[in-house]
């Protein structure tokens, strides 16, 4: 394979470590009561980043996961923002991103974050109540107000942030009210992903999710309603946003809607390579990057079969009329066999239910901003 470039990197900063107990995690398994914080020593984190400013081109995409990434410390990110300024390349540019359950942000994260430009995901299900039924501490206490109060240090500060929300039995069916409450809130930047049942440690047992297709699929409904707010959307939907760059005819930025999944390596905090966070067992370990550079482990014969993996669309995902906009979702949510037929995304039925529903509004839109885009290229012209 030749040599891969705009490609992101995602550190698992602490591993498994949380100070969180969601009885839905899809991956940390210490139930909010960590032995140790697992940082990468200083030798690893030095490696990956030298290795992958080398490499990546202009554009250098850092995110920060967990497990509860925060648990690193302060000044442990005050060493990786020093690091990365020395080891950039001008005009290199490195944007940083994290994802946390926001317990731990006070002013002085919210500073950091605004002085270097980090993106923030909150993890937020709602209102008090949904959000308390699965987001507890390892006493079974709600998280709802303490994730608010740093939310509230990041609005203070104007730090660029967004909410990510799990979708599962608490909130499937009330996605109306989910809308109301975060345009309520001022929370303008969302994202969804569905509620899993199962270990990214195993994905042999993918497709075993929390909530129905159907139920996922009304969801994606009612929540498209309140996004398109009669053609003039004012709040930014992440998977709205996506399907419709691909009517504009523009690429979207979500791996689930590309043809292929994008170049991304997914590092462990003891510098294991992985193909991406919903397969980090043994079985999909691309090496360490003790003994392997990042552009090695995408040359691994275990990254080509995950390449290949995704484009492998069952024939009922060949010859359907809304694949252009779909891609056939993820291969997490997909019984998979590179040697024989697949069958769809779990959530396909969600996905056709939606595209029913969305269609000639997201083909409207994306018309009038093609027209707006036309109109405003006319005017710079001399």
């Amino acid at each position: 394979m030749a040599a891969i470039r705009n490609y992101g990197i995602m550190w698992k900063t602490v591993s498994e470590d949380c100070n969180l107990a969601c009885s839905y995690c899809y991956y940390s398994r210490v139930m909010g009561k960590p032995e140790t914080i697992r940082r990468p020593e200083p030798r690893i984190l030095e490696k990956v980043l030298a290795d992958y400013l080398a490499t990546c081109g202009r554009a250098a995409n850092i995110a920060w996961q967990g497990g509860e990434p925060t648990l690193a410390g302060l000044n442990f990110f005050r060493d990786v923002v020093k690091l990365e300024q020395e080891l950039a390349k001008p005009p290199q540019v490195i944007s940083n991103a994290i994802q946390t359950n926001g317990i731990l942000i006070d002013q002085s994260w919210a500073e950091f974050f605004k002085e270097y430009r980090f993106l923030v995901g909150v993890s937020l299900d709602g209102n008090q109540i949904v959000h308390d039924q699965y987001r507890v501490d390892s006493r079974g206490k709600g998280s709802w107000q303490r994730v608010l109060k740093g939310i509230r240090w990041l609005q203070k500060e104007n730090v660029d942030f967004n909410i990510l929300t799990v979708v599962g039995p608490h909130n499937v069916r009330h996605g109306r009210d989910l809308m109301k409450f975060y345009e309520s809130e001022g929370f303008r930047w969302v994202q969804f992903i569905p509620q899993m049942s199962f270990q990214s440690q195993r994905p042999e047992d993918a497709g075993l999710y929390a909530i129905s297709p159907k139920d996922y699929g009304q969801f994606l409904c009612e929540t498209f309603d309140e996004w398109y707010n009669h053609g003039f959307p004012k709040m930014s939907i992440r998977y709205f946003d996506n399907v419709l760059s691909t009517y504009i005819g523009l690429t979207p930025d979500l791996c689930t809607i590309h043809a292929s999944c994008p170049p991304h390596l997914v590092i462990e905090s003891n510098g294991d390579i992985y193909p991406c966070d919903f397969y980090l067992d043994s079985r999909w370990k691309l090496g360490n990057i003790q003994d392997i550079s990042l552009s090695e482990a995408f040359n691994t014969e275990t990254y080509e079969v995950f390449r290949r993996m995704k484009p492998r669309l069952p024939e009922t995902c060949q010859s359907c009329h809304w694949k252009p906009y779909c891609r056939g979702g993820c291969p997490r949510n997909r019984v998979f066999n590179l040697e024989a037929d697949n069958t769809p995304d779990y959530f396909c039925e969600a996905f056709q239910m939606f595209f029913d529903y969305a269609h000639k509004r997201l083909q409207s839109l994306a018309q009038r901003i093609k027209a707006e885009r036309a109109r405003m290229a006319l005017l710079r012209v001399p």
